[in-house]
């Protein structure tokens, strides 16, 4: 049986991860517009899957331990960027904020001493040393071509291969 305690922040988690969904969606649907970014925007698309599953495995871990996973109300996600770089900055800040908040789950996991909770976040743990890297690693590039648009073009012509490699790390 899950505490309250350890019910609410996984609630609070699964909304998190709903709300990541969002944001990549929305990333993907501005990108979907901006012209010959085709992989960026998959990028953006599948990732917004990676998260909504996420949230699913959330809700079933929750459920399954005599908990009562809820859907969450989100809020609108920012629309529109005013570049790609931006839009790889703020998914940066967005994947460090989720592994703060795995933290904590983490955190309460141990103090309750649920060790059935701890041992299924470690998933979260292992993904969000990932997202983290691959971010980092995206945002780099960017950095590296500046504002030459060869160089988007070369971004864009790689970034599925380069989410591949560091997911698959």
């Amino acid at each position: 049986m899950l505490s309250k305690t350890m019910q609410a922040a996984l609630n609070e988690q699964i909304k998190i991860e709903a709300e990541s969904s969002q944001v990549y969606l929305a990333m993907a649907s501005w990108a979907e517009i901006q012209p010959g970014i085709d992989n960026i925007t998959a990028f953006f698309y599948r990732h917004s899957d990676e998260e909504r599953f996420h949230m699913l495995k959330l809700i079933h871990f929750v459920n399954e331990r005599g908990g009562f996973a809820t859907v969450p109300a989100l809020e609108q996600p920012i629309l529109t960027y005013p570049s790609i770089k931006h839009a790889f900055k703020e998914l940066l800040k967005h994947e460090i904020m989720v592994s703060e908040h795995i933290n904590k789950l983490v955190d309460i996991s141990l103090s309750e001493k649920d060790f059935a909770t701890h041992n299924f976040l470690q998933w979260y743990v292992a993904e969000q040393i990932e997202e983290e890297a691959l971010a980092r690693t995206l945002n780099d590039k960017l950095e590296l071509i500046g504002d030459e648009k060869s160089g988007l073009y070369l971004f864009n012509q790689d970034i599925l291969t380069v989410a591949t490699e560091v997911e698959g790390e």
